[in-house]
């Protein structure tokens, strides 16, 4: 098999308020968007696409569903630049800066939906 592309599918309350939250805070661009729906791009990144819950694209056993449960993280370089800027463009820090003791440095923020959003950067394990 050879995978050509990767997304994300939410299904969510707010599909204006994410899609704002991923464009102007995470880089993305709109693909296409309606009311109910959003396919966002990045170039470096997973797309994403938004549905509106209780959308009727979506099977009746799926439509009433909602993001939950899941983490969408991007390793990023300059960890501590990225919590910097998202702080200053007053993005709430949902999970501060840590480190964890196998390498791993992470903070989360969490959009207008709830999707929660880790940035990653990897380091020598303690």
């Amino acid at each position: 098999m050879k995978i050509n592309a990767s997304t994300i599918s939410l299904t969510i309350e707010d599909v204006a308020a994410s899609r704002a939250f991923f464009v102007d805070h995470l880089g993305y661009t709109e693909r296409v968007a309606a009311e109910d729906f959003a396919s966002l791009t990045r170039e470096d990144a997973v797309d994403v696409v938004l549905l509106q819950r209780g959308i009727e694209v979506l099977p009746p056993e799926q439509r009433d569903q909602r993001a939950s449960g899941l983490i969408l993280a991007f390793t990023v370089d300059a960890l501590d630049g990225e919590e910097k800027r998202l702080r200053d463009a007053g993005v709430e820090i949902t999970m501060p800066l840590r480190e964890e003791p196998w390498g791993e440095r992470l903070f989360q923020v969490t959009d207008p939906n709830g999707v929660v959003i880790q940035f990653v950067e990897w380091t020598s394990p303690n």
